[in-house]
């Protein structure tokens, strides 16, 4: 992580997700940032993406901590006990789509409004939002799932209008989507088909690297540490380094 300069702060949101956890686990090992800030539901103070209040107290909370140098997002819901993906048309729901979207989409967007001003306009600096694959439009073959899709895709479209406003006021930040691909916790486990080794493997809490390490080149912060601003805006998957789309899969 030699990319980052020394000494800032890592800012986990979500840190009781399975992915989360493992964010932050990795980086309380790391020796680039001086510290790791985790928020969840439950944390102090606490960060509740329904609750813009929320959002802004915690930003508080790290702008009077130090610099933050790294800010990843792992929030995200694909089905809960009041919501559950959609395979057809019929089964839409105004409710469900609109938690779908207060998670996915509008919950990052605030994350971004109140987080996004404390990254230093020196040196390089990162916001990750994790995304989705199925949040592309031009890779969307199999149809259902309408509600995280198209959650997903208004986050991708988030992201891309927020980091040309970024360019402006910090050049050397990057604003970027990640989709780490399938792993293997609460929220993929109810559609977990078997599929790969990676697929089948319980998240630890460094499983998430492990996997990274076994199944695909790169984990999302390695992704990031190497990532230039010509990443900036864009989505991709960290194991490939697909920061680059074409046109169409950028609708």
């Amino acid at each position: 992580m030699k990319s980052f300069p020394q000494g800032g702060l890592a800012v986990v949101i979500g840190a009781c997700g399975g992915i989360g956890k493992a964010l932050v686990h990795a980086l309380e090992r790391s020796t680039t940032f001086a510290a790791t800030i985790g928020f969840s539901r439950s944390s102090g103070p606490a960060l509740d993406l329904h609750n813009e209040s929320n959002i802004a107290a915690c930003a508080e909370h790290v702008a009077r901590a130090g610099v933050p140098r790294l800010i990843l997002d792992a929030t995200g819901v694909l089905h809960s006990m009041q919501l559950q993906p959609e395979k057809r048309w019929r089964e839409l729901d105004a409710m469900q789509m609109t938690e779908a979207f207060a998670i996915n989409a509008i919950g990052p967007a605030l994350l971004m409004k109140h987080f996004l001003p404390l990254l230093p306009r020196d040196g390089k600096s990162a916001f990750a939002t994790l995304s989705a694959r199925v949040g592309s439009i031009g890779d969307n073959r199999l149809g259902g799932w309408y509600s995280y899709r198209a959650s997903k895709a208004a986050l991708n479209q988030f992201v891309r209008t927020a980091a040309v406003e970024l360019k402006y006021r910090q050049p050397e930040a990057i604003c970027v989507a990640l989709h780490p691909g399938t792993v293997h916790t609460p929220l993929s486990l109810p559609f977990s088909k078997g599929g790969s080794t990676c697929n089948r493997r319980k998240l630890r809490p460094s499983a998430f690297w492990q996997l990274s390490i076994n199944c695909a080149p790169m984990t999302p912060v390695d992704f990031l540490t190497s990532a230039e601003t010509a990443c900036h805006g864009k989505h991709g998957h960290p194991a490939t380094q697909a920061t680059t789309h074409t046109k169409k899969e950028h609708l």
